[in-house]
């Protein structure tokens, strides 16, 4: 919807990107932003993950559509700037957990569905003209609804709720909201359109 309200503001350049830090873990992240002001964007954007299978057979499959406005402290889509994102998610994975001092997958997995909403900051350089590398990091607050299945595919019927939230009988639908990054990686981008310039 936001990418239809702002299509009529849209009046300079478009560059065209993809996360090659997501790339080499086969993971697709492509990205287009728009210009909307001397120091504003737009960019709209999709990740896939398609593992179906990672360490030991956990799954690490979701798609994430997300909407991103950024202000550029210079001039946009060069040096620094902020933004604020909205997206989507449908997900079949284990969730990373603290363990012993380090990261580690969840034994068991959820698959379902949520949205979220974050921040993010950045920095972009232009080079060779019609180029441009763009490094990010974002968070956000994410609340999603799924149900739980230990990794041989059998589902959890009594998933872990503070007991207040317990229902009378066994039920396997649950939810959660937590603060996650959602966003980070390096793209590299290609100017793919730019309006000449009015006389």
């Amino acid at each position: 919807m936001l990418v239809f309200c702002t299509a009529g503001r849209v009046h300079a350049q478009i560059y065209a990107k993809i996360n090659a830090l997501y790339a080499c873990v086969g993971v697709i992240n492509p990205q287009v932003e728009f210009r909307l002001s001397n120091h504003s964007t737009f960019q709209t954007e999709f990740v896939y993950s398609p593992w179906q299978s990672i360490a030991n057979g956990h799954p690490m499959h979701f798609g994430i559509f997300m909407n991103e406005y950024r202000y550029y402290i210079r001039q946009h889509n060069r040096g620094f700037y902020v933004g604020g994102n909205v997206g989507m998610m449908a997900f079949k994975m284990s969730k990373p957990e603290l363990k012993g001092g380090r990261i580690t997958l969840e034994d068991r997995y959820s698959k379902g569905y949520g949205f979220m909403f974050g921040l993010c900051v950045g920095y972009e350089y232009i080079f060779r003209e019609r180029w441009v590398l763009d490094a990010f990091f974002g968070f956000s607050y994410m609340t999603s609804m799924y149900n739980g299945y230990s990794l041989d595919g059998v589902i959890d019927m009594h998933p872990h709720r503070p007991d207040w939230k317990e229902p009378p009988s066994p039920d396997p639908f649950n939810g959660s909201s937590e603060w996650y990054p959602n966003k980070v990686g390096v793209s590299i981008g290609y100017l793919i359109f730019k309006p000449k310039d009015k006389k």
